[in-house]
């Protein structure tokens, strides 16, 4: 559904961001994109979206391609009516408007034909998976609770019904228990909805709980993938992102942060 084909990337002729990577997202699954801060995920995610240029950076070179089509020449207006939608880092939202505004503005990427329609139905949809925002759509968003406005921005996102949605750190932020009703959500869209979702997060035990494959990517190059119950038993991915040794006991951050210099794949 989803080829990215070696693809570099740099922001103002200068700085080399993204160096030769390649992933891909089968229709309906779910794939992690997993790494540490500044490792380059979101720069992928606007890179799919087109987003990249609106930050002075560019796709030197290979491509990306959605349902056969080449999309890495178009712009992110276009991109997002293909049905490739991302939800931003940093729960994004119009703080001066209600929960239900910010929603209906999600339609408006949406292919639709009847707008009252359109806008209607998808309401209820979301409002279907997140009852919380149906109680407080008249709420100004700016008072909302950070799981409140994360369940705001993906909500908004799922209004133009998307194909593939990309989540930048949808965990970030947030409380343990919140997070979990937020993936049990994320779940549900992909399996009920059909919806592709690409996982952008540095949390790798709840990215690699959820999805079916997974990439790492340190320094802006691709330094393991397979699928995710493979990368959970890797001693690489238990020692360098989920802090465990080889026989499962939890290393202190001291200790994870003197083995990062042994890395295998460097």
């Amino acid at each position: 559904m989803l080829q990215v084909n070696n693809i570099d990337v740099i922001f103002v002729n200068v700085i080399h961001v993204l160096k030769g990577i390649s992933l891909e997202l089968q229709e309906g699954k779910i794939a992690a994109l997993l790494g540490g801060n500044g490792a380059g995920k979101s720069t992928m995610a606007k890179s799919i979206t087109g987003m990249i240029r609106n930050e002075e950076g560019e796709i030197k070179s290979g491509s990306i391609v959605f349902n056969g089509e080449r999309i890495d020449t178009l712009g992110p207006e276009k991109i997002v009516k293909k049905g490739i939608v991302m939800v931003w880092e940093g729960r994004r939202i119009f703080e001066q408007l209600t929960v239900e505004n910010n929603l209906v503005l999600g339609a408006y990427a949406a292919p639709y034909t009847n707008w009252n329609k359109w806008t209607k139905n998808e309401l209820e949809v979301v409002y279907s998976y997140f009852p919380l925002l149906k109680a407080i759509r008249s709420r100004t968003a700016g008072y909302l609770s950070g799981g409140e406005q994360q369940m705001a921005v993906v909500g908004s996102a799922m209004m133009a019904r998307p194909k593939i949605l990309i989540l930048d750190e949808p965990s970030m932020g947030l409380a343990p228990m919140v997070i979990k009703g937020i993936y049990e959500i994320i779940s549900r869209i992909n399996r009920e909805q059909k919806t592709g979702i690409l996982l952008a997060e540095q949390n790798a035990k709840l990215a690699l709980a959820l999805a079916q494959y997974g990439y790492v990517i340190e320094n802006g190059k691709l330094v393991l993938d397979g699928p995710a119950d493979k990368l959970r038993n890797n001693e690489d991915v238990k020692e360098f992102y989920l802090g465990l040794s080889q026989i499962g006991k939890r290393r202190s951050y001291r200790e994870v942060k003197h083995y990062r210099r042994r890395k295998r794949w460097i």
